[in-house]
């Protein structure tokens, strides 16, 4: 089986890539999502970052306070590096796991996961190619304004936060432009698909 990662920067498009590979039969994994799952009440993460970050980042029905954990640790490189810390193993013990049942449903088949943080936390190692989702620069900040209804101030923060898409890029087996549109991005995936497809029934899975 093919492991393939996707990444890029917030607001960028990931979600409306992901969504066409899954239409053309791709297993794919949103590792945000599990992100979110390994730290829900109850769980071993949950339990981590309270120890780490203090009780004030959990809400009164016990749940993760998300957004005030995101205002500690995007002005705190050093307490973003702790909360890293906690999930991402967590998170690639699920993808793993989930690695495994794909590869037993098909061998021949693809399997893409899809993680924000991809390139700086180190995980796009463990795969076979790597895709880096991306789109100039304006229309992300306007993107992530609109979509979460940020201050244009506290969008850019937030971009810059993360690694420079510039560099993110060099990274890349395959580049996915989202900067002119549903359609255009569409065919984008397709192209990458059809290569994909290929490296996958050869078997030449080599980076």
């Amino acid at each position: 089986m093919l492991k393939v990662g996707l990444t890029g920067s917030i607001a960028v498009g990931k979600s409306f890539v992901c969504e066409v590979f899954r239409e053309l039969g791709v297993f794919v994994l949103d590792a945000d999502q599990v992100a979110r799952d390994v730290v829900k009440p109850g769980t071993v993460g949950l339990q981590r970052i309270k120890k780490a970050f203090g009780s004030e980042v959990i809400n009164h029905d016990g749940k993760l306070d998300r957004a005030r954990l995101g205002a500690i640790v995007f002005a705190d490189e050093e307490k973003r590096l702790i909360l890293n810390s906690i999930v991402h193993p967590l998170v690639f013990e699920v993808q793993n796991e989930w690695l495994n049942e794909c590869e037993a449903k098909d061998p021949n088949g693809i399997a893409i996961v899809d993680a924000a943080l991809m390139i700086e936390a180190g995980g796009y190692r463990r795969f076979d190619k790597l895709i880096v989702v991306w789109c100039e620069a304006d229309i992300q900040l306007e993107r992530l304004i609109l979509r979460d209804d940020l201050s244009p101030k506290d969008a850019l923060a937030r971009i810059a936060s993360q690694m420079p898409q510039k560099e993110k890029k060099r990274y890349a087996d395959f580049l996915i432009d989202t900067s002119n549109g549903f359609e255009d991005t569409r065919e984008q995936v397709n192209r990458v698909f059809r290569q994909l497809r290929v490296f996958a029934n050869t078997g030449d899975q080599r980076r």
